[in-house]
């Protein structure tokens, strides 16, 4: 596919060439003869670069443009009010299943002690660990991070999905959110393992539904333990068509074809987003949080008509500021209008592993980025500390936000979300 790339690129220099050829070439007047031998050497010099041209190939990955726009460039090193970090993986399952997490214990993804000197240095109040998994691993997690450093870290649990072929399971999985909710767990997370990778069979079989009838206990229990959820469902939606030359995330997709979704098995984004919807219509005294702007950052008047539909939903901007900022205008309007029910979040995951993926990945650059997105209304900048626009090849603007705004999405409504003092 690339050298596809390569050929059209080429196509492009060779095309413009030949367009300046074409203009040395016209014929001019017969009595302009010193003027015609002119147009012969110019003719000359064109055919020369445009073999030039041709033999100048420039891979896609090379090509590293530097903006030539000379505009304000403002340099946010520290939030404006105190920020709540509701979407962030400090510990991962140790034991998966082609995606799926089977076992209880967690590997824990960077020091609690490093991360507290970058959060000090960004004004970040409190970090929300999304993946703090099922069981004893949870209770570990918990205690290594809630308890060492009180109010700087909350975690989450999930699903025990290795008790899913168990005959009792949904009951089980009720308990285990009982069990959560006493270990100091803060609300469920739910991945997009739910609809892309969990089978019958965990790993084989047909692919488990998200609005499953047997997860029905599950979204009960949270109702009633006060626990909202944290779901991600889907992907975005270039995720769900073929990696050709037309879609907008053709490298991302060529560097993680594991990212892609098209095709084989797998349900369309839509029927996965109504297959959430449907749940959320069904537990409406359940909270839920659907992550990465409701996985549909692309279309925000779809992702305001789930929020005006559903009282019970609220929404989050982690890995999705690529979307938001270049839609600058569209995404003042929404985060204006539904701006008591947004939340700060970044999807971070700590260094090695979050180098891989360069716009989630733990560091000050990342921070400023966001806050720079939200605070200011600067043009045309990256929105990772990448190289190269990671996520697709776009820069984004700012949105400015209002003092008011800008405290309630960095803190206020994740505090009242999470039962936390203003």
């Amino acid at each position: 596919m690339l050298s596809s790339r390569r050929q059209w690129l080429t196509a492009i220099g060779a095309g413009c060439a030949s367009g300046l050829v074409g203009c040395a070439t016209r014929s001019p007047p017969a009595s302009s003869n010193a003027a015609l031998q002119a147009g012969q050497g110019e003719t000359a010099s064109g055919q020369a670069a445009a073999a030039g041209a041709r033999s100048a190939k420039l891979a896609l990955e090379d090509f590293r443009p530097r903006s030539m726009l000379h505009v304000a460039q403002n340099h946010v090193a520290r939030s404006r009010f105190p920020v709540i970090d509701v979407h962030t993986h400090l510990t991962w399952s140790k034991t998966m299943r082609q995606g799926v997490a089977v076992g209880e214990e967690e590997k824990i993804l960077a020091d609690p002690e490093k991360l507290v000197e970058v959060m000090d240095r960004k004004n970040i109040q409190t970090m929300v660990n999304l993946t703090g998994g099922t069981g004893r691993g949870l209770e570990e997690t918990i205690a290594a991070f809630d308890r060492k450093h009180a109010g700087r870290f909350l975690t989450l649990t999930e699903p025990a999905y290795g008790h899913w072929l168990e005959p009792k399971f949904p009951q089980l999985q009720a308990d285990a959110i009982d069990h959560a909710q006493r270990a100091g767990a803060k609300g469920l997370k739910i991945l997009k393992t739910l609809g892309l990778y969990l089978r019958e069979n965990i790993d084989s079989g047909p692919l488990v539904k998200i609005d499953d009838r047997r997860f029905d206990p599950m979204w009960e229990a949270c109702a009633a333990h006060k626990m909202p959820v944290w779901i991600h469902v889907s992907d975005p939606e270039a995720f769900f068509l073929p990696t050709d030359r037309t879609n907008e995330r053709y490298e991302e997709l060529s560097n993680h074809p594991d990212w892609s979704f098209h095709g084989k098995d797998f349900p369309s984004n839509a029927e996965l987003l109504e297959a959430r919807n449907r749940v959320i219509a069904r537990h409406p005294k359940t909270q839920f949080l659907l992550l990465h702007v409701g996985n549909a950052s692309e279309n925000l008047a779809y992702v305001a008509s789930h929020l005006d539909q559903y009282p019970n939903t609220q929404v989050e901007i982690g890995a999705r500021i690529g979307e938001l900022g270049r839609q600058p205008r569209t995404a003042r309007k929404f985060f204006d209008r539904y701006q008591d029910r947004i939340h700060f979040g970044t999807d971070a995951i700590p260094p090695p592993l979050g180098n891989e993926v360069p716009q989630q990945v733990f560091c000050d650059e990342l921070y400023e980025i966001y806050y720079r997105f939200l605070e200011t209304e600067d043009e045309y900048f990256d929105y990772a500390p990448a190289p190269v626009p990671p996520q697709g090849r776009w820069a984004i603007y700012g949105i400015g936000l209002p003092d008011p705004v800008l405290k309630k999405v960095y803190h206020d409504n994740a505090a009242r979300l999470l039962g936390l003092s203003a």
